[in-house]
């Protein structure tokens, strides 16, 4: 991998260690600095700031809780590169769709930023309203952020939610959106299937996501853990992933490195428990400024 791909990654890095004292995304919840080993950093959740020895569970997008805030693998992923990628703004409009994480965590979110929870039924998640990606009851250009974490593949028409989302962003916004990736190529899965509380997966998507996110409006980069990158360059597609989750295969065999983006290197993957890496993989969509 050339230095000209890593040279983005280590200058937002730089402007992330520069900027933590000042943007309150980045700094540590009291509560979770008194449940913290002091002696311990090889474990970090960047959501609340805990930090010890080994996450609550094994290594896998839906696991490796954070003790303290339970925030898991992926919810650690969306928060890292929301606070990567978007520079902090107090008075950022900013919707978060399902989030899975407590009320400690909304309140805080609700004192960085004006925010808003949603969800589509409140059947799993409680939220502040209730919203239908697909006929979003919000007003053109009125939200600044979303973040959007394994909601998109449970809508059945996925390029009429992407154009509500494209609709209901201000210029100059973003959409950090996070799906499950389980194969190359975006196909409906061949038998009935279900997430979470039993709620139904219309669609298994693939690398082709890009193009509907592009036909929406989005420019579309796709940021990824480094390490997955550097294999996909040398084309090390199999690890001997066998879970039935991701053919680990087929995903990486399609995929195009070039068209990917470098957010967290093999320290990053290891301490935030980013791992398998083929589990994190974003799009962050944004509308061109006017």
């Amino acid at each position: 991998m050339s230095l000209i791909a890593i040279a983005p990654l280590r200058a937002r890095k730089l402007r992330n260690a520069r900027d933590s004292a000042t943007d309150p995304r980045l700094i540590a919840w009291r509560s979770a600095r008194r449940a913290s080993d002091a002696g311990a950093l090889d474990r970090m959740c960047n959501v609340c700031g805990w930090h010890g020895a080994e996450f609550a569970a094994p290594a896998h997008s839906e696991m490796a809780d954070c003790p303290h805030c339970r925030s898991i693998a992926r919810d650690r992923f969306l928060y890292w590169c929301w606070t990567l990628r978007v520079p902090y703004d107090p008075s950022q409009r900013v919707l978060e769709t399902s989030p899975r994480l407590d009320r400690r965590y909304r309140r805080r979110m609700s004192k960085l930023v004006d925010y808003t929870a949603s969800d589509y039924d409140e059947d799993a998640h409680k939220a502040m309203i209730k919203l239908d990606l697909q006929s979003m009851s919000l007003a053109d250009s009125s939200v600044d952020v979303v973040l959007t974490p394994h909601v998109l593949e449970h809508v059945p028409d996925t390029a009429r939610a992407l154009g509500e989302l494209y609709r209901v962003l201000a210029p100059g916004g973003s959409v950090i959106l996070m799906t499950p990736m389980p194969q190359g190529v975006t196909a409906p899965p061949k038998e009935p299937e279900y997430h979470g509380n039993n709620t139904l997966v219309y669609w298994r998507f693939g690398w082709d996501l890009r193009d509907q996110l592009e036909a929406a409006g989005f420019r579309v980069p796709c940021p990824v853990p480094q390490p997955l990158l550097h294999r996909l360059h040398r084309k090390e597609f199999d690890t001997g992933w066998t879970a039935p989750d991701i053919d680990e295969v087929d995903l990486l065999s399609h995929a195009d490195p070039d068209a990917l983006t470098p957010v967290a290197d093999e320290r990053d993957v290891q301490r935030y428990g980013f791992e398998p890496d083929l589990h994190f993989i974003i799009w962050h969509c944004t509308k061109t400024a006017q």
